[in-house]
């Protein structure tokens, strides 16, 4: 019977043991995961860049275009002003 309940005792610690180290293995895995999603995201957010990159390009020819018509003018085409206040913001938060 000694022999019974030892062997029992046994068991129970190594599921316990191996339960845990399950665990800590899963928890890494989501430390990998949610890491490798933070760094992917700056990828995203270099693509988008790129494309507003192009999209002020354009805003600039066109407001070129527009005051070429209309030379006495003093209407704002595109808010710069506003733009140029959100890229401080997010050179405001890279810069922590």
């Amino acid at each position: 019977m000694y022999k019974k309940v030892r062997d029992l005792m046994l068991r129970s610690f190594f599921n316990m043991y191996n339960m845990k180290y399950r665990l800590v293995k899963e928890q890494e895995n989501k430390v990998e995961l949610f890491q490798k999603e933070r760094i992917e995201a700056f990828d995203n957010l270099e693509s988008r860049l790129d494309n507003l990159k192009k999209l002020l390009r354009q805003g600039k020819i066109k407001t070129i275009k527009y005051y070429r018509e209309n030379p006495g003018s003093f209407d704002v085409f595109i808010g710069t002003d506003l733009i140029g206040d959100y890229f401080k913001d997010i050179e405001t938060l890279l810069d922590k």
